[in-house]
C-alpha cells in the first residue's frame, strides 16, 4: 500500500489527538500547539510543540529573498534528531535563528514531500520532548 502523503490539515489533526494538547498562542501571539505541562497560579501552563511561525526576517526564502510565509516550527527531541531530519530527504531545514534551539522548519507548502505516517512521527516526538514525563510514559502505556 503506497504512503498517504502529508496535508497541512494533518498538522492540527494530528496535535490534536495527542494527550493534553490544545491550540492557543506562545511568544505573545504566534498560533501554537501546546502540551499540558504543569499548573502555575491555578493555571494550566502549557509548552508549545508546534508552532505557526508568522514571516520575519530571520527565515528568507534564498530562492525569492522574501520571508517564508508558511512556516511550521516543530521542536525536536535534541541535537541529533534535529540534524537528522535536516539532512534527511524530506523538507525540513534550519536558519541561523534557531542555532542551538532543538527545533526544525518545515513549509506547509511542501509536507507532501513526507508521508502522513512520518509527519505523526515527528510531532508525536516533538510532543514527547515537550511533555512531562509522567505524562510521556502514560502514553506509552506504562
Amino acid at each position: 500500500m503506497a504512503a498517504v502523503p502529508a496535508r497541512p490539515e494533518d498538522v492540527d489533526e494530528i496535535c490534536a489527538a495527542l494527550p493534553e494538547t490544545w491550540f492557543g498562542t506562545s511568544w505573545g501571539d504566534v498560533p501554537t500547539w501546546l502540551v499540558h505541562h504543569r499548573f502555575r497560579d491555578g493555571e494550566r501552563q502549557g509548552r508549545g510543540f508546534v508552532l505557526y511561525r508568522r514571516p520575519g526576517r530571520t527565515a528568507i526564502d534564498p530562492a525569492t529573498g522574501e520571508p517564508f510565509t508558511d512556516l511550521l516550527v516543530i521542536r525536536t527531541v535534541d541535537e541529533a534528531d534535529k540534524t537528522a531530519l535536516v539532512e534527511g530527504d524530506g523538507p525540513f531545514f534550519t536558519v541561523d535563528h534557531f542555532n542551538g534551539y532543538n527545533a526544525v522548519l518545515v513549509q506547509l507548502s511542501r509536507l507532501g514531500e513526507v508521508s502522513r505516517d512520518e509527519l505523526v512521527e515527528v510531532i508525536t516526538d516533538a510532543w514527547r520532548a515537550c511533555a512531562p514525563k509522567s505524562l510521556v510514559k502514560r502514553h506509552r502505556g506504562g
